[in-house]
């Protein structure tokens, strides 16, 4: 079963220069937690009920391009972590939030001054 938990909005698209329509909704399925349960499941049980809000006001967004995959990046200072959630489009065309993990802060920094992560 999915459900929508987000959708990608222009600024994304814009600051990525996507080819997909506004508004364009990212759904979870049950194959997609059991994936973020079994990959990563001390960040997964720490940061699972934040994956929308993520998805809804990241800090920081990225493509990747070994896959195509669109990353959210939010960082919550209370712990000083920064979380991804990486997106990837289905072979039917559907988005899907498909993993969730805490990254390293230096490779965050990295990316940052490189500029493959771009403020949102």
């Amino acid at each position: 079963m999915k459900k929508q938990i987000g959708k990608i909005d222009r600024r994304v698209i814009n600051l990525l220069n996507l080819s997909v329509s506004p508004d364009t909704p990212i759904y979870i399925g049950d194959s997609n937690i059991q994936h973020m349960k079994s990959s990563h499941p001390k960040d997964y049980a720490k940061y699972n009920s934040n994956i929308s809000d993520i998805l809804n006001s990241p800090d920081y967004v990225a493509t990747n391009p070994k896959d195509g995959s669109i990353e959210y990046v939010k960082e919550f200072k209370i712990d000083d972590e920064y979380v991804k959630v990486a997106v990837r489009v289905s072979g039917k065309g559907t988005y899907y939030a498909r993993s969730m993990y805490i990254l390293n802060k230096n490779r965050v920094k990295n990316f940052i001054k490189k500029k493959t992560l771009l403020k949102y």
